[in-house]
């Protein structure tokens, strides 16, 4: 059983979609215990930073969270799933995160006549870290392309926990990935055959 994580944000059914696709059973919740008592835990979601820590907090899941970080069992964060993970974001001012990965979520800055439009939108390669085989990787491509949207991007404090890259006005931090702590800022469920194996590669990690 794979709890998708629920608060009151979009993207949770077309993650648990992608997730049954995949194989899984889920259930979409914000009760605190079905969440402790999963086989691994998926925190999904689209909009900004603030008000998503917001509705986390609210529900009081915030520890709920980063003690099914800490225990062990597999976890993905998706798009603002993976940013939520981060000590801070500047979307809207300085907002605090779960700081479960030290680092920051800045805006990208693409400066006049670059080319570069913010937001991030549409199809992108993930270029794997060299000497990092992240097993949400297994049987794909290295620079496969997968789906992103969005205005902000992962700095972390500490470069181990890259584990993988895309260019777009910088290189910046597309996955990350820590012991059971799996999280990936494009969106699997909208990234057709390749996002569909992340998320099985993903479930097949769940003893």
């Amino acid at each position: 059983m794979i709890a998708v994580v629920d608060y009151g944000m979009g993207n949770l059914r077309s993650a648990q979609k992608g997730l049954e696709r995949a194989g899984a059973e889920t259930v979409v919740t914000d009760e605190p215990d079905i969440i402790a008592d999963a086989d691994a835990v998926v925190l999904p979601g689209v909009g900004a930073f603030a008000d998503c820590y917001s509705g986390l907090a609210t529900r009081g899941l915030v520890p709920v969270v980063r003690d099914a970080v800490d225990s062990g069992k597999p976890f993905l964060g998706i798009c603002i799933g993976l940013q939520l993970l981060f000590t801070e974001s500047e979307e809207g001012g300085v907002s605090s995160g779960l700081d479960v990965v030290a680092g920051r979520v800045v805006r990208f800055r693409p400066q006049p006549g670059d080319g570069f439009k913010v937001p991030h939108m549409g199809w992108n390669e993930v270029r794997p870290v060299e000497g990092i085989e992240c097993p949400l990787f297994d049987d794909i491509e290295p620079g496969t392309y997968f789906y992103f949207v969005h205005s902000y991007y992962v700095v972390p404090a500490e470069s181990g926990v890259t584990a993988a890259t895309t260019p777009y006005c910088v290189e910046f931090t597309s996955v990350v990935w820590r012991d059971n702590l799996y999280a990936v800022q494009f969106h699997p469920e909208k990234s057709q055959r390749a996002g569909l194996k992340v998320l099985e590669n993903f479930v097949n990690l769940i003893d």
